[in-house]
């Protein structure tokens, strides 16, 4: 029987839901304000200055806003939506870059060498994280980040690690830290070696993490070693989705396994509608819009628009996470993190150089 309520009761009821509903939107404006404001901050000083990307100065920002003495509590509900929502937004935009046609002209040789370099990579980062005794959700994040795009790439895969704030901010301070440092010792080490414009820009596109910070060491160069760098870095991308299905895969057999076995009032249809899609929403969204890239329809000065809104949107979701970055908190966590995050730069900086040489 439904209960008979009175309608100025009844008015108040819903009256007082649209405020709650209201109150929880709004108190996100504030943070995604300063979200927003860091965001522009590194679109500024990446065109003031080129070769610092606007991403590493995003985390920068953030992470300085996160460890001040001082810090609001009012801005935190908008740095986490900022860090979730708004940077996987941005992930989804990433997707336009993406050209299937532009893929295809790295031949079978690159190709397959790219596939070596994220697949030697994942594995061997979570082969050393064991070996080192890091926890296992945090080699995850470290392992993706490294192999695939750096944050952006850490974001994706946060929903199947099972990782704390502090090891989410953790993996995201390495790859900025460790891209950052590859801008001037790639160039350096590959002047030694003397490889050619190509193959060092390709080098280039399969070891460092941040499209920004990949354009940033490539264009210490010419514009060749800028454009190879380019397309086997976006072909790492492209990987991002294939990756992120195994991970899912595996992370629904773990919980599976470590689900109790006695039956519960919620019933096997409750279970299954809990249990995580295979891939994020904002993977399926990036492989959409990278078809979409590659039906040629995208003009192009939608594009040049849309990789302006994804290095804001990315920015400001990496000042999200870059304000989780709290280092009296991360203390907590110990040296072997860092070690694992050095070890995994040599990994992937070593065998991309291999399989760069060997397919050219």
């Amino acid at each position: 029987m439904v209960p008979n309520i009175p309608a100025p009761a009844a008015s108040a009821v819903a009256a007082g839901a649209d405020r709650s509903w209201a109150g929880q939107h709004s108190a996100a404006w504030p943070g995604l304000a300063l979200a927003g404001g860091g965001a522009a901050i590194g679109l500024a000083v990446h065109e003031w200055w080129p070769s610092v990307s606007a991403h590493v100065v995003a985390v920068v920002v953030g992470v300085f806003i996160g460890n001040l003495p001082l810090r609001h509590a009012r801005f935190a509900p908008g740095l986490r939506f900022a860090g979730r929502h708004v940077l996987r937004t941005g992930i989804v935009v990433l997707g336009l870059r993406l050209s299937l046609g532009e893929i295809a002209e790295l031949g079978p040789g690159m190709l397959v060498a790219v596939v070596v370099v994220v697949l030697g990579t994942f594995v061997g980062t979570r082969l050393l994280a064991r070996l080192l005794g890091v926890p296992p959700g945090f080699a995850l994040l470290v392992a993706t980040g490294y192999s695939i795009c750096g944050a952006s790439a850490i974001a994706a895969a946060e929903p199947f690690s099972d990782a704390s704030e502090e090891e989410v901010a953790y993996s995201i301070a390495l790859v900025a830290l460790c891209g950052s440092l590859a801008i001037g010792v790639l160039p350096a080490v590959g002047g030694l070696l003397g490889l050619s414009s190509e193959m060092f820009g390709a080098w280039v596109g399969a070891s460092v993490h941040d499209v920004g910070q990949v354009v940033a060491a490539a264009s210490t160069r010419d514009h060749e070693a800028v454009r190879a760098a380019v397309v086997v870095k976006l072909t790492r991308v492209a990987l991002l989705a294939p990756l992120l299905g195994a991970v899912a895969i595996e992370a629904q057999r773990r919980r599976r396994r470590s689900a109790p076995t006695t039956p519960t009032m919620a019933g096997p249809a409750t279970a299954a509608a809990r249990r995580p899609p295979l891939l994020p929403w904002f993977v399926v969204a990036f492989l959409g819009a990278a078809a979409l890239r590659s039906t040629g329809v995208v003009p192009a000065d939608g594009l040049a628009a849309a990789q302006h809104l994804e290095t804001f949107l990315i920015g400001a979701g990496l000042v999200g996470l870059g304000s989780q970055v709290v280092w009296r908190r991360l203390r907590v966590l110990g040296g072997r993190p860092l070690v694992l995050g050095a070890a995994s730069w040599a990994l992937v900086a070593l065998t991309s150089l291999a399989a760069v040489q060997l397919a050219s």
